[in-house]
């Protein structure tokens, strides 16, 4: 089974904060986190794409670049995108056909939003999906905290189905490359 592994929004000012937040919750383990599955998808010649938010900095300058202490390969694909979904307005969907993935691993940045918006088209899209559990981060709302905003997404996103294809929810320390979905169809 072809896949790639997908990193959204792991951008500079995104994870260590812009002006008025301090950066995302459990900054260090998040890059570290990355930067592991990175070295399997390298590893394994699994292609490695990543996602940029153009709101992030303004879509220019250091802030809005990969996080400068992510190790970016240089074969890595690059999307831009302008809304909550990965997905929407860019070229990832008709590349992740045009290279017959079929299933994603994905990491990165916001957790309530462009994470969970991601894995959720990607299984109506057709893929199957390997959350990092502990590869995604976010901020603290006004109501929860960062923890528990990642706890709750990684217990309702853990089987989350579309028809077919559904996420599974597991650790950078796992073996993601070789997914579990059919030990649960």
């Amino acid at each position: 089974m072809k896949q790639a592994l997908l990193i959204i929004d792991a951008q500079q000012a995104l994870i260590d904060g812009e002006q008025v937040k301090t950066g995302v919750y459990k900054k260090e383990r998040l890059i570290a986190n990355i930067n592991h599955v990175i070295q399997k998808a390298l590893d394994e010649n699994i292609p490695i794409i990543f996602v940029r938010d153009i709101d992030v900095s303004n879509g220019e300058g250091p802030g809005f670049e990969v996080h400068g202490d992510i190790h970016v390969p240089n074969n890595s694909v690059i999307f831009n995108k302008a809304a909550t979904n990965a997905f929407y307005g860019t070229g990832l969907k008709a590349y992740l056909e045009e290279q017959q993935i079929k299933h994603l691993v994905i990491m990165g940045c916001q957790t309530e939003a462009c994470i969970d918006t991601a894995v959720r088209t990607a299984t109506v899209s057709g893929f199957d999906v390997t959350l990092v559990g502990d590869g995604h981060s976010t901020y603290d709302s006004k109501m929860l905290t960062a923890e528990q905003i990642i706890l709750h997404h990684n217990r309702i996103l853990h089987g989350h189905y579309n028809v077919y294809h559904f996420s599974m929810v597991r650790n950078a320390e796992e073996d993601l490359f070789t997914p579990t979905h059919n030990n649960y169809r």
